[in-house]
């Protein structure tokens, strides 16, 4: 028996419909044993093609996925597994559990690898997709953030107002009605921080870490212009008055920029090309900042504070 013409689009396959199709346990033990599908939680199965072809971010969606196919209408997708639905970063985020909020206000717990959770949903505070209820995007931001360090907060709430998702006016509201709520305190900090000016995990992180060891603030998605006055450019960050300009160097970021049928070295030496146009144009000095640099904070910062000529 081919199982699959049985799945949905997701590849999932649920025990209630096939023990309503006459298909009983013994038949799915031997789907499982024969290594056709693979258990997801009580209940619902994955084709194992589907499963083995996905990484992290796809095995968390496809349990997701079934938990909300088990569990109908009364809960909604939110926290990290509804930040994984918008499209958000994963950076610093644990993966292992779905998360779901309960619509009738039941009690927290966790189960299985799921974890229940009862914070009270307003009207405004969910919205539906193509697979039933899910927090909209300031509640699943301002959730997910409560429970992460302070970095990664920063990073994910960045994300969602650079997206549009949220406003900082609607981040603020929002934390203020969860003034009661355990890490509320940091939350607020979290929020405070996040601008939305960063395009990337690594731009982030580049802000905060500026930030936290004192560096005067730089100018986010700096403008550079041609004489004549058209666009030549636009850099990562600038300190104009440092004749300073620094660019997060990451595969994200030249995967982001990639034109269609460019190879990634193409994309580089295009990239190469236009940093040499910024110089010429401005006579400033262009740093790169990389991953291993943010792992090297101290030595990084030392760098810069030389180029900016700022006293330590």
């Amino acid at each position: 028996m081919d199982l699959k013409e049985f799945s949905d689009e997701n590849g999932i396959i649920l025990r209630r419909h096939l023990v309503a199709l006459g298909i009983d346990d013994k038949v799915i033990r031997r789907a499982i044993d024969s290594g056709r599908i693979v258990r997801l939680r009580a209940g619902a199965y994955a084709l194992a093609g589907v499963w083995d072809a996905a990484d992290a971010i796809g095995r968390h969606r496809l349990i997701a996925a079934a938990v909300r196919l088990v569990y109908d209408e009364d809960v909604a997708l939110s926290h990290v597994s509804a930040c994984l639905e918008y499209g958000a970063p994963t950076w610093g985020m644990d993966l292992s559990r779905v998360h779901l909020t309960s619509l009738e206000g039941r009690g927290e717990r966790t189960a299985a690898g799921i974890v229940h959770h009862r914070g009270g949903c307003g009207v405004l505070d969910i919205t539906r997709d193509g697979q039933g209820w899910i927090t909209a995007p300031t509640r699943t931001a301002l959730d997910t953030a409560s429970h992460l360090p302070q970095e990664p907060a920063v990073v994910l709430l960045d994300w969602f107002l650079h997206e549009g998702l949220t406003t900082k006016d609607e981040l603020e509201i929002g934390r203020a009605s969860m003034h009661r709520w355990p890490d509320s305190l940091a939350l607020r900090r979290s929020v405070q921080l996040a601008d939305g000016s960063a395009e990337s995990v690594g731009e982030s992180r580049f802000r905060l870490m500026c930030r936290r060891y004192g560096l005067p603030a730089p100018f986010a998605q700096y403008e550079i212009h041609h004489p004549n006055g058209r666009l030549a450019g636009r850099v990562d960050f600038a300190w104009p008055e440092h004749r300073l300009i620094v660019e997060f160097d990451g595969r994200e970021k030249y995967r982001r920029f990639r034109r269609p049928g460019e190879s990634l070295e193409e994309a580089i030496m295009r990239e190469k090309d236009r940093e040499d146009l910024l110089r010429e144009l401005t006579g400033w000095r262009v740093i790169r900042i990389t991953w291993a640099d943010l792992a090297r904070p101290a030595e990084t910062i030392a760098r810069l504070r030389r180029a900016l000529g700022v006293a330590a």
